[in-house]
């Protein structure tokens, strides 16, 4: 799937152990000052953890991320050497011109392949709002600036169980960094492991944080490398071929 964006059948893989256990732009400061208080101009209240946010209809059906990782939206902020981060929930209404733009840098785009109108994006977006849980699109808000887009899935529950010995409550994680300015200075990598960890943090029962970047996307791999994630296998997805990245939570304080 997805790549950090840095620049972001079975696999061939030896990993024997895995066995089968089953500064803010204006519109952006503009757009949360409206929502301040008890609301903005729809009259929607601002959501928790970020001031001035206005809150969204579509959104609210699932507020907390959803049972299936232990409320995302409820986890707060992580510390990280380049800042506090925060994973918000996607409120489509808040947040779609922002995504959209992001999936629209031919850098991006590349790997996404979410580029074209908003309704793209949209549609994305909604599919796993209106789903069950088992996936939440968050924005990355670092030191009270949105500036890259993540989505936190479980990874036993996804198609992509199909493709390696998944085990349950693994979660996985897709990243991409929004500013181009963001990229190519090790940031993704910071946040990467930060979020990793803040995964095993927060959700107990899971043992694992995977990710499958497209083998092509040499940064986004190196990324996942320098973050404490480590190489187990190639898989063919049905959209690319992919690098099966894993962080152990026994492997968190050596890697």
């Amino acid at each position: 799937m997805p790549p950090t964006d840095e620049s972001t059948d079975p696999g061939t893989g030896t990993d024997c152990e895995d066995t089968l256990d089953l500064r803010l732009s204006d519109e952006l400061i503009a757009l949360f000052a409206q929502g301040a208080g008890s609301g903005d101009e729809t009259g929607e209240e601002a959501p928790d953890g970020v001031p001035g946010g206005s809150r969204d209809q579509t959104a609210d059906r699932r507020p907390d991320g959803g049972d299936l990782l232990d409320r995302v939206g409820g986890w707060g902020p992580a510390k990280t050497p380049a800042g506090v981060l925060q994973l918000v929930p996607v409120r489509p209404r808040r947040d779609l011109a922002l995504v959209h733009r992001w999936m629209n840098d031919p850098a991006v785009a590349e790997f996404w392949e979410l580029a074209g109108s908003v309704s793209v994006v949209e549609e994305h977006v909604l599919r796993q709002l209106d789903g069950d849980g088992r996936s939440v699109p968050c924005l990355g808000v670092l030191d009270g600036t949105p500036m890259s887009y993540w989505e936190i899935y479980r990874a036993d529950l996804d198609p992509l169980a199909r493709h390696y010995p998944a085990r349950p409550h693994d979660t996985g994680i897709h990243l991409l960094i929004g500013g181009v300015a963001d990229r190519g200075r090790g940031l993704g990598s910071t946040l990467l492991r930060a979020v990793a960890d803040h995964v095993l943090d927060q959700r107990a029962s899971c043992a694992r944080v995977v990710a499958e970047p497209d083998l092509r996307n040499t940064p986004s791999v190196s990324a996942f490398l320098s973050a404490g994630f480590r190489f187990s296998a190639e898989v063919d997805l049905p959209d690319k071929r992919a690098a099966l990245m894993i962080r152990d939570r026994a492997l968190r304080d050596l890697l």
